[in-house]
């Protein structure tokens, strides 16, 4: 960081824990600006890390997904996703990890891809490869959203969910997905991100 860009950076002069368990760390913190005032009440939270798998079949469809999501309160078709698996019991925090090597106290970012794929969908792929790793919501939160490519899926099983997990794969292909986009029915920002670098990387190839 440059010193003339130091100059922007805000400094935690307090923090309280609001919610602190194994699922999330919500603050409620006070900062002090690059103008010396002090600004609060500041809300942000820590939840662990997760993946994005832009996956294909072997004639080149999109395998998606279709569950509920809480937060719009509606069905939404999406790519495969899931939250980065801690070795030490907790869901968040401390999981800065952003390179294939083993880190002590998370799951490798690439297997974790690999783990979503299969138990969501019952696909796995010999092609994978890493696109970005990027903030998942760099205002408020402090995990990160691990974006994977996989080509030449092909279905090995059934499905392996979770106890809240209720979903159904939807095999899509490229033009009627741009359209769900279009008319805002492909509705994770971080996937639609995930799509466009697939999408970019595939023109290089």
């Amino acid at each position: 960081m440059s010193e003339k860009d130091k100059n922007l950076e805000w400094e935690e002069v307090s923090c309280e824990h609001i919610i602190k368990d194994e699922y999330i760390d919500f603050r409620r913190q006070a900062f002090k600006l690059p103008n010396g005032e002090i600004f609060e009440p500041y809300y942000s939270y820590s939840r662990r890390d997760y993946v994005v798998i832009v996956a294909t079949d072997e004639d080149g469809n999109y395998i998606c997904v279709k569950q509920y999501r809480q937060g719009i309160r509606k069905v939404t078709t999406e790519f495969c996703a899931g939250g980065i698996e801690r070795n030490d019991g907790r869901e968040y925090g401390e999981c800065r990890e952003r390179t294939n090597e083993t880190d002590k106290i998370s799951e490798v970012p690439l297997e974790a891809a690999k783990r979503e794929l299969i138990e969501e969908t019952g696909y796995e792929s010999d092609d994978w490869k890493h696109l970005l790793s990027i903030p998942s919501n760099a205002t408020i939160s402090d995990n990160y959203a691990h974006i994977f490519m996989a080509k030449n899926c092909r279905r090995v099983t059934g499905q392996d969910l979770d106890e809240t997990e209720f979903l159904n794969v939807e095999i899509i292909g490229r033009k009627e997905l741009d359209e769900m986009i279009k008319k805002g029915e492909f509705e994770q920002a971080v996937h639609i991100l995930a799509l466009l670098l697939a999408g970019e990387l595939t023109k290089d190839d």
